[in-house]
C-alpha cells in the first residue's frame, strides 16, 4: 500500500513539473506578445 501511494506522489509530481513548464513557457510567450505589441504602438508614434 505505501508503494502504490508513493508511486502515485511520484506521478503526481512528474505531472505538476510538466504543468507548471508548460504554464512559464505560455507565459513567456504571451510577454513577448505584450511586448511586441507595445513596440508596435510605439513606432506608430
Amino acid at each position: 500500500m505505501t508503494r502504490l501511494i508513493a508511486l502515485g506522489l511520484a506521478l503526481f509530481s512528474l505531472t505538476a513539473c510538466e504543468t507548471t513548464k508548460g504554464a512559464g513557457r505560455d507565459i513567456t510567450r504571451a510577454g513577448s506578445a505584450i511586448s511586441g505589441a507595445a513596440q508596435n504602438v510605439q513606432d506608430s508614434f
